[in-house]
């Protein structure tokens, strides 16, 4: 750790942690912590003032930012430098919005109407009648898809999508009980093309077809991956492989040809306001220095309550039904991009890194965990997720209540209420962030997840570690193949539990 940024956590680490209500006796409290962003669906409030940053807290991580060179990193990304420094890679999603170095920017439009074509060439009808797509990836091949067709096909949609991540074949099975196979499609996404789960399914999802007397099957597939040649090899024909970068990462991956479901579910114009929509927070991001910068606002909050404060964990509530998949997607984002514990180069990183995300749907969840979050012997820091625009139809009712309930919590872990009844007592001074849209759309939602992205990032720079690598999730990858290969023996726990189910 250089000299400045050791003293920059010394400061953090010496300042007073402020009480919630004291610091609304500042008229301008609100005014600072608080800020409205236009963006091409309508604006969005991101709302900070609930958490303990002050004017002194936000100072100290300024510096904290420059010791580790935010700024310098930040451009390094948009420029396309390897700053994936284990892969040696360059990072260029934001490349896929239009946002990045010129000649990134340049392929990624071109593949980009390459899958356009695709898309509107299925929806006309050249590849016979089409009414489903199963999905198959995982990961992040899986869940961006996930989430982005759930929230935005609530009033309907041009093709009625599957998605399929795990290999537990009873989700398959779903999917096949849901489908005409008549008039299935089957989308295979994986960066490799070698991922077992999803090699798996696709094979399944093929002999379903066959079983069915669909005479091509591999006629009906569509690979979404970074080695084209790999899917052609597998026996996708070229016009239906839809190829991505390999500096695309699959957390990332949603705005490239994995995005695939969500353009033939939706329609392609759909599709490209919702690339829109994350290009205007890539803009906001890099062309915004300091407090003002909402992500790297939001990761100065993060580092507060768990550097400074012990906190383990970061709960996620979506006061929209339509953003159910939020808390799960964030899951993978957040987790495997900073769930690390060295430094980019290579020495151990000294403390907390990302918090384990949680989360869930409001109004369900506060019949269920808020007890904990109230009352409870943990601190753990909220963000609450809601739209003034309701996705429904019913009396208007149903969404004033929904909104009330949502500010009413974040109000209520602030103030708590004094009891000479400790079961009654709530000690308050519980922090949460709100971010508020005017509208749910296919704009929104890409601001929304882009903006989780560059916070994901920022908090990485600012704890000097590589937010774009994954080699965590390797371990069990090659302990699983080694106990399907056989011949291998492993712990006596292991072995006695593969016994007993047959396996070996």
């Amino acid at each position: 750790m250089s000299d400045a940024a050791a003293a920059a956590w010394a400061e953090l680490e010496a300042l007073p942690r402020p009480d919630l209500k004291t610091l609304f006796g500042d008229a301008g409290r609100l005014t600072a912590w608080s800020a409205k962003l236009e963006l091409p669906g309508g604006a969005v409030r991101f709302d900070w003032s609930k958490t303990h940053l002050d004017t002194a807290l936000g100072a100290a991580f300024l510096k904290l930012a420059d010791a580790a060179g935010f700024t310098e990193r930040r451009a390094a990304m948009f420029a396309g430098e390897h700053i994936n420094v284990t892969e040696d890679r360059a990072v260029e999603h934001t490349a896929l919005r239009g946002v990045g170095k010129d000649s990134s920017v340049e392929e990624a439009h071109a593949l980009h109407m390459r899958m356009k074509s695709l898309v509107e060439a299925i929806h006309g009808g050249a590849l016979g009648e089409v009414r489903h797509l199963i999905h198959i990836g995982i990961g992040g091949s899986a869940l961006g898809p996930a989430l982005a067709v759930d929230a935005l096909t609530r009033d309907g949609a041009e093709c009625d999508v599957h998605v399929v991540s795990n290999i537990d074949g009873c989700a398959l099975e779903a999917a096949f009980k849901a489908c005409d196979p008549a008039t299935t499609m089957i989308a295979v996404a994986s960066k490799t093309f070698t991922t077992t789960e999803s090699m798996t399914n696709a094979m399944s999802a093929l002999e379903w077809l066959r079983q069915n007397g669909v005479s091509d099957p591999y006629g009906r597939v569509v690979a979404l991956t970074a080695f084209p040649d790999k899917a052609v090899e597998w026996g996708v024909d070229e016009t239906r492989v839809l190829p991505f970068s390999e500096s695309v990462g699959g957390r990332y991956s949603l705005w490239s040809s994995i995005g695939f479901p969500i353009a033939l579910a939706v329609g392609w114009a759909e599709f490209a306001e919702f690339l829109d929509g994350a290009a205007a927070m890539d803009r906001h991001f890099l062309d915004t220095d300091g407090l003002a910068n909402l992500p790297l606002r939001a990761a100065f909050a993060d580092l507060y309550y768990t550097q400074l404060c012990g906190t383990q964990t970061r709960a996620c509530f979506a006061y929209d039904e339509r953003l159910r998949l939020l808390p799960s997607y964030l899951q993978q984002l957040e987790m495997e991009s900073n769930g690390k514990s060295v430094k980019l180069d290579g020495s151990p990183v000294g403390r907390p890194t990302a918090p384990i995300t949680w989360g869930g749907v409001g109004t369900d969840a506060q019949h269920a965990v808020f007890q904990l979050l109230h009352q409870g012997t943990n601190l753990v820091p909220v963000d609450f997720i809601a739209a003034i625009g309701p996705g429904d139809d019913l009396d208007p009712a149903h969404h004033r209540n929904l909104l009330a309930n949502c500010f009413a919590q974040g109000a209520a872990l602030m103030a708590g209420k004094a009891s000479k009844d400790g079961a009654r007592a709530y000690p308050g001074d519980r922090p949460s962030a709100t971010i508020l849209c005017e509208e749910l759309n296919a704009a929104t939602l890409g601001a929304l997840i882009a903006f989780h992205e560059h916070r994901t990032f920022s908090n990485g720079v600012l704890l000097q570690i590589n937010s774009f690598d994954q080699f965590g999730v390797e371990l069990g990858k090659e302990i699983a193949k080694a106990i399907v290969s056989g011949g291998t023996i492993f712990d006596a726990s292991t072995e006695a539990l593969l016994a007993e189910a047959g396996i070996k």
